[in-house]
């Protein structure tokens, strides 16, 4: 039997200041009729190139060499109209971030309606039709309500939700499916992996699934081509691969995860930070007046501590509170109820007075791109802080820089490259330089491994584990990956819709959760793996 997609010895190289750059050096494999596919590795690796190469979707600068079959068509090289017909309606794409793929100034209704439009001819009743049916097979309740809403008033999961649907519009033969659940809570993340097999099924449909995460891996693949510097390094069954990895980098891959406990706190340890009954309601205005009808209740009755040496993982899907609650602790959005820094009652104090206590309060970000100016270089990054608050011992700021630098694994040589010049563990690790470089007592990480790779999460949660043993740091750790929430945390928070529903030590919570919900949250988490 013919296979649906087949690629034979595929090269791709990009033109650069005058420079040939290859980024997948002969890359062969198959896709058959039914069959779900998995690229894996790590950031760089040559995975969504490959990917985008079969119906060369890659800009002028890209070169591609050798083969691919799409249903014993030839598509490197194939005519314009040609590609224009398989694009879309043979072989479709879900990308990782809904939000940047859909267009923020068209309605749901009118993104699907183009593509309808475009490969069928449907107008009118018969494409609102479509879209309701598409609308309402991947799970979005209610869609008829849906249809004249912007991307922006959508959650992550049901923005995905919408790719899906657009990507299933014409009935395509192929999902390439580009890391389509990274950003996702790991209940919604099950939800859409589910929803993906269910409609592969559904619909007789391949797929092309790209991630670095193998435990999303082994729940939805039948095969796997493991993809380490622009070469597929090892292929096969993913039952096979997995019970006995033949290649170095697949063996080190399916060991890249953060295991392990914290180290136990000083019973005697000094008490950071400390809420009570912290409550965070935002208003909703309406009318010329600005009148408040009603209240976001962000954040409800919430009552936490965390000491030096220790840290508290706070867990729960997008909206539940979690940020806002480490927001609020650092004084930075308003609350009602007590918040305690080392002793002192802070809830009260003015803005003048909390500056002095801003220099031991820090917060690592998710992105660690976004968060990073592109126009100040790593030095002028880290030392930003120093500026404004001063060096903690009257050292030269320079002298600090590297210092921190060296200690988050940095080569102190490269502090006046910019951010782009660095991967994205890189920049990670110039994130937490700039937290650390003012010796902070307490540092909020907020969501700061999600966007990495397993093996530098790996080196990351390590990382931050050698930063507390050495300055006996307290961390407020926000994250939806619970598996590095177990390997860091001695207590876990978990938030839902802005109440606390369990808070204790973390061994309790991950053996023995008290709530359906925490334990729709462990399985989601665990169940993959």
């Amino acid at each position: 039997m013919s296979a649906l997609l087949q690629v034979s010895d595929l090269k791709v190289s990009f033109r650069q200041d005058g420079q040939t750059i290859p980024a997948v050096k002969g890359v062969s494999f198959d896709i058959q009729k039914g069959e779900t596919v998995a690229l894996v590795g790590e950031s760089g690796s040559g995975k969504s190139v490959t990917a985008l190469s079969t119906v060369s979707l890659l800009g002028d600068s890209a070169r591609v060499e050798g083969s691919v079959l799409y249903n014993g068509a030839e598509m490197i090289g194939a005519a314009d109209k040609r590609l224009r017909d398989v694009r879309g309606n043979d072989i479709s794409f879900i990308f990782q971030e809904p939000m940047t793929s859909l267009n923020p100034l068209h309605t749901l209704e009118k993104q699907i309606r183009e593509s309808l439009e475009l490969h069928q001819g449907l107008t009118g009743a018969k494409a609102r039709e479509r879209i309701i049916e598409l609308l309402t097979k991947v799970g979005i309740r209610d869609p008829e309500s849906r249809l004249g809403s912007y991307p922006h008033q959508l959650s992550g999961g049901q923005r995905q939700r919408v790719m899906i649907a657009m990507a299933l519009a014409n009935g395509p033969e192929l999902l390439i499916a580009d890391e389509p659940t990274t950003a996702l809570d790991v209940t919604i993340q099950a939800q859409i992996l589910d929803l993906l097999g269910n409609l592969k099924t559904e619909e007789d449909m391949s797929l092309l699934f790209i991630t670095h995460d193998l435990g999303i891996v082994r729940r939805i693949a039948d095969r796997v081509c493991v993809m380490k510097d622009g070469e597929i390094v090892e292929q096969g069954l993913t039952s096979e691969i997995f019970a006995a990895p033949k290649h170095p980098y697949t063996q080190m891959l399916l060991s890249a995860e953060s295991t392990g406990k914290p180290d136990p706190v000083d019973e005697g340890a000094e008490e950071i930070a400390r809420t009570d009954n912290l409550k965070i309601w935002f208003p909703i205005q309406r009318g010329l007046m600005k009148r408040t009808v009603g209240y976001v209740k962000a954040v409800n009755d919430a009552t936490i501590a965390v000491r030096a040496g220790e840290t508290v993982g706070i867990v729960g899907e997008s909206g539940s509170g979690k940020t806002t609650l480490a927001l609020a602790i650092m004084r930075l959005i308003k609350s009602e109820g007590g918040i305690t820094y080392r002793g002192q009652d802070v809830n009260a104090w003015s803005t003048k007075r909390l500056r002095k206590l801003r220099s031991e309060m820090q917060i690592v970000f998710q992105d660690p791109y976004g968060s990073l100016s592109p126009r100040m270089t790593c030095e002028q990054i880290i030392a930003e802080g120093l500026e404004v608050h001063g060096a903690p011992d009257g050292r030269p700021h320079r002298e600090l820089v590297a210092e921190v630098m060296t200690e988050v694994g940095l080569d102190p040589m490269t502090m006046h490259r910019y951010p782009h010049e660095f991967s994205g563990g890189q920049r990670q690790r110039i994130a937490i330089a700039r937290a650390m470089v003012l010796r902070p007592r307490l540092v909020v990480l907020d969501e700061p491994t999600s966007a990495l790779d397993m093996t530098v999460q790996v080196q990351i949660v390590n990382l931050l584990r050698n930063l507390q043993r050495k300055y006996d740091l307290a961390y407020l750790f926000i994250s939806h990956d619970l598996k590095v929430v177990r390997a860091m945390s001695h207590k876990v928070i978990v938030m839902k819709q802005g109440d606390v529903v369990e808070y204790g030590p973390a061994e309790a919570i991950f053996d023995a959760p008290q709530t359906d919900y925490t334990r729709e949250l462990l399985a989601a988490a665990f169940d993959a793996a």
